[in-house]
């Protein structure tokens, strides 16, 4: 049970560190790197979230 969790924990931060960096391309994409990188925070959180919730049920 405790190697499942570490998995599930090592996928839901790959989640919120990929998201990062997406919104950090985009961001450079168009000049607004910080901007980009807050977005993909903010995406990363959620999104990690919404993993977390379906994992626990």
């Amino acid at each position: 049970m405790e190697n499942q969790e570490k998995k599930h924990d090592k996928i839901s931060w790959s989640i919120f560190i990929g998201c990062m960096f997406i919104g950090m391309g985009i961001g450079a994409a168009f000049d607004k790197t910080g901007v980009g990188t807050l977005i993909g925070l903010g995406a990363g959180f959620i999104v990690s979230s919404f993993y977390e919730s379906e994992k626990s049920k």
